[in-house]
């Protein structure tokens, strides 16, 4: 379930988002969410919005992914009391991992999480962007493969014109969606 775009809080977060056209190729404009990390009164109340959001996923580990993943992940594990695990770049992790591959609209990457690091918990993967859904998709293999319970997915940003949701099985939400 989406909040309405004309609740007054999400039309603040969403004023804190800047647009950069041409980012990172011409083309894409690019939801830089910096200002909106800088500004103290609107992390507190993404943070508050993402909380509210995660608690009918009824998770106890956050996992977030690299790289804003991380900040709004383990900022928001804190706020809820729980669990953060990261999903990283290959060669990142110190310990054994589980290593996605998964396909890009312009080639190929991969994400590893650590072995131990989801196995018998029930999952929340957050991340500040939701795009093809390749990402988050690879994510939720990790955890499944790791021996989590996927609840779901929460995001800050949606751009739902590029139908990521439908790479995404489970529950889906985001705060703003464009």
């Amino acid at each position: 379930m989406t909040l309405p775009q004309t609740d007054p809080r999400l039309i603040q977060l969403a004023n804190r988002i800047r647009d950069v056209p041409d980012f990172p190729k011409p083309g894409i404009l690019f939801k830089d969410v910096t200002p909106l990390l800088a500004s103290a009164e609107g992390l507190r109340m993404c943070l508050d919005l993402l909380g509210e959001r995660a608690q009918p996923f009824g998770a106890d580990l956050i996992v977030g992914v690299e790289s804003r993943g991380f900040i709004f992940g383990a900022a928001l594990a804190a706020h809820l009391g729980i669990g953060f695990a990261p999903v990283r770049k290959p060669g990142k992790l110190p310990w054994k991992r589980l290593r996605e591959d998964y396909t890009l609209e312009y080639g190929t990457d991969a994400l590893e999480l650590h072995e131990d690091a989801v196995a018998d918990k029930k999952v929340l993967v957050v991340d500040d962007l939701l795009a093809t859904g390749g990402t988050a998709s690879a994510t939720g293999r990790l955890v499944a493969r790791g021996g989590g319970e996927l609840r779901g997915y929460l995001f800050v940003v949606e751009l739902a014109f590029l139908s990521g949701r439908r790479a995404l099985s489970g529950k889906v939400d985001s705060l703003i969606c464009y």
